[in-house]
């Protein structure tokens, strides 16, 4: 009788635990899409047109969730504690690597927290400054931030953000203490710089090409390893003076962990199908972002890649003295 009993249960519970390993069911319901900042940015477009490509595929909605705040980790420790079954993903980008030095009281794990789903894009940034500020060209300017360290600053969105993770790693290069502004996102930070109250930045291209193209700010060089589509008159960081000096914002795709294998499968799958879309990534390229491979939007690839930028941001935040507000 207790064989039988025992039977029943296992089978009764068989149509529960079958549709987490096979992935047949999935996706059963409209899937959440967490990008943990603020609507209206490059991360939140960027999310929105991968989450639309995605759901062609799936054939269930993708709904897009901004939680923001904390450098992206309230979203991300939404995401970490949810339900495993491929119904609630994370989209971030690098500050997914670089939280763990930022912020020493974390509520997750970056690795063992997540399943790395697939890297999305690139997004390379761009040296800026206030238009009356006297380099003309990025090899100027480089002397100048050398000759002036301690006038010279630097506009950001935040602790954390893009542009102040740029600034970081530029001193760094340079060997110079930089002087960081922090605002409450890439749009005040701009005002001020057009209106000649901060001096420079660095930030993500989809944020400043129309200001450099309108003239209300000056462009030097752009952080990739080659010149932009969006800003094409300005060169590389590298070929400009700063050998070596690379910098890409780029985004990537979790689900938290345990979400079963062919559930990921499915997802991948359908992420790169979305970033084959002729129209998506037409219209992710006039933000400057440069999809990437089928190699790379991959578990494997992005795992690889989450673990070599946390190596490289630890150092250089901990060398900064930088600690992000809980």
């Amino acid at each position: 009788m207790n064989a039988i009993r025992a039977l029943a249960f296992a089978l009764a519970a068989l149509p529960a635990v079958a549709p987490a390993a096979t992935g047949q069911t999935f996706p059963n319901r409209p899937i959440m899409m967490v990008m943990p900042y603020s609507a209206g940015g490059p991360g939140d477009t960027i999310t929105r047109l991968v989450a639309q490509g995605m759901t062609q595929t799936l054939k269930q909605q993708i709904v897009v969730d901004n939680t923001s705040g904390a450098g992206g980790s309230i979203g991300s420790a939404k995401v970490a504690q949810a339900a495993p079954d491929g119904h609630t993903l994370l989209m971030i980008h690098v500050s997914h690597a670089t939280n763990p030095a930022l912020y020493p009281k974390l509520p997750y794990d970056p690795i063992k927290d997540f399943e790395p789903i697939g890297l999305v894009v690139d997004l390379p940034a761009a040296f800026v400054a206030r238009k009356d500020l006297p380099p003309q060209t990025f090899a100027e300017f480089l002397a100048y931030v050398k000759a002036n360290r301690e006038k010279v600053n630097f506009a950001h969105a935040g602790i954390g953000s893009s542009a102040h993770l740029c600034g970081l790693l530029f001193g760094s290069a340079i060997g110079v203490d930089i002087t960081s502004v922090p605002y409450r996102g890439a749009g005040p930070a701009l005002n001020d710089m057009m209106g000649g109250r901060v001096d420079a930045m660095c930030d993500q291209i989809v944020n400043v090409v129309r200001h450099v193209e309108s003239g209300g700010i000056k462009g030097y060089a752009v952080t990739g390893s080659e010149k932009a589509a969006a800003l094409p008159n300005l060169p590389t960081v590298t070929s400009a003076g700063l050998p070596g000096f690379t910098y890409m914002v780029w985004y990537g795709l979790f689900a938290p962990k345990g979400t079963p294998k062919p559930v990921i499968d499915t997802l991948v799958a359908a992420l790169n199908e979305a970033l084959k879309d002729p129209t998506i990534k037409a219209r992710l390229a006039e933000l400057g972002a440069d999809t990437v491979s089928p190699e790379r939007a991959t578990p494997g690839a992005l795992a690889v890649h989450l673990k070599a930028e946390i190596d490289k941001w630890g150092p250089v935040i901990k060398a900064a003295g930088v600690v992000g507000a809980q």
